[in-house]
């Protein structure tokens, strides 16, 4: 079954530009992957502006080889020096309601 993850994260303020190129380094990387289907970096329009990773895997392995991935752990080091907080990341199923 597919699993979509979502992650909100803030940039310090004068870090956006350098938080987007580490992100484009790990998007790149990761839709390379075997397990991803998606990969995408948004950024919000209003409020925060925050920016939302928009993923989606076939399964939780690919979510799990994505998490180890040196590309990952590399971006993880980065956005603890250009993020404002921690990231919100939320991990979730389709359920399938048509008929």
């Amino acid at each position: 079954m597919s699993v979509k993850v979502v992650a909100f994260v803030s940039a310090k303020p004068g870090q956006e530009d350098a938080f987007v190129e580490a992100a484009r380094v790990c998007v790149a990387a990761s839709r390379a992957e075997a397990g991803v289907l998606h990969y995408d970096l948004w950024r919000e329009t209003e409020g925060e502006q925050r920016y939302f990773f928009n993923e989606l895997y076939v399964d939780d392995a690919a979510v799990a080889a994505h998490m180890a991935s040196d590309h990952f752990k590399a971006f993880g080091l980065a956005a603890r020096d250009l993020a404002a907080a921690r990231p919100l990341i939320i991990k979730t199923l389709a359920i399938d309601v048509a008929d």
